[in-house]
């Protein structure tokens, strides 16, 4: 007798349904993200590329393509440097302390205190609090006259502090309202990477005699490395793309008179929407992506071989 085979079976309607379903429907779920991202993202971003070659007319929409013009014209102007000097003072004021203010409250909280919830809400509440709020509330705290910083230091005999008029001031006080802004925030990313350190690593600190501080350098920093990477690079883009807290420090906001606290964000604000230039204000953008990029870059391959020559030790 010759085998008979099976009658191949014929796959229904609903069960190739169910197929495509299993198949079609993850890259569905995860699809409005990625349209959203192209049209308020990828979208504004190439087009403002498209503009900062040419010398654009906003009545008309339209422009004349003139190359790196906007770019030359940028980069000649003195306002320009004055702009990008203020952004790495700032920069600098505020990133370094606030990253060791972080690191600091961050292995506090991580102690056995009590409140811990009370005090670990407590450090976000800054964070919470409106910027342009932050903004008008330290404003008004370094007044050059009625200020409440210049009040206390006449009491104690100090001569007031013109954090205005002076560049370096004005940049302190701003660093100030950024530090007040971003430390709990920072820190609740450390404390979060702290609580990760399996605890019996202090335990065995502890028996070999190793004290707080010790173990806070011998355990508790090398552990953090990973996290502080991303915070270092994420305080960098940040800190070099601040435009709230100079934009609000006074009525004008303008970066001063003398530009003594004009940033880059501020100055491309003033460029755009001040002088209507929104092609020499889009090739100004592209200038900021670039240095960002570059300083994020240096971060990132400075860490990896401190890593790396850690790890060989």
């Amino acid at each position: 007798m010759t085998p008979t085979t099976a009658p191949a079976r014929r796959v229904g309607f609903g069960q190739r349904l169910s197929r495509w379903d299993l198949k079609l429907s993850p890259y569905l779920y995860i699809s409005p993200f990625f349209l959203l991202f192209l049209v308020i993202g990828l979208f504004p971003i190439a087009y403002t590329a498209v503009i900062s070659f040419m010398d654009w007319d906003q009545v008309r929409s339209s422009g004349t393509f003139i190359g790196f013009d906007q770019y030359a014209y940028v980069l000649s102007q003195p306002k320009f440097w004055i702009a990008l000097r203020n952004t790495f003072s700032i920069f600098l004021l505020s990133s370094v302390p606030q990253l060791i203010a972080a690191v600091v409250i961050a292995a506090m909280l991580d102690q056995n205190i009590r409140a811990k919830t009370f005090w670990r809400m407590g450090v976000l509440v800054p964070y919470v609090v409106a910027p342009v709020a932050v903004a008008l509330i330290f404003s008004n705290l370094f007044g050059d006259r009625y200020g409440l910083i210049n009040t206390l230091l006449s009491n104690v005999g100090a001569g007031p502090i013109n954090w205005h008029s002076n560049a370096f001031a004005s940049h302190i006080a701003i660093a100030t309202m950024v530090n007040f802004r971003w430390t709990g925030y920072n820190t609740l990313i450390l404390l979060a990477a702290m609580q990760a350190i399996p605890r019996d690593y202090y335990e065995a600190a502890t028996v070999d005699g190793a004290g707080k501080i010790r173990q806070f350098f011998a355990i508790t920093l090398p552990s953090l490395r990973p996290t502080l990477i991303f915070v270092i690079i994420t305080s960098t883009i940040g800190g070099l793309q601040i435009f709230d807290e100079p934009r609000m420090y006074d009525q004008y906001g303008t970066g001063g008179s003398n530009s003594q606290w004009l940033t880059i964000t501020l100055y491309l604000y003033n460029i755009g929407w001040g002088e209507w230039n929104f092609g020499r204000a889009s090739a100004l953008a592209w200038i900021l992506f670039v240095i960002v990029l570059v300083i994020g870059l240096i971060n990132l391959l400075v860490t990896r071989a401190l890593v790396r020559s850690e790890g060989k030790r």
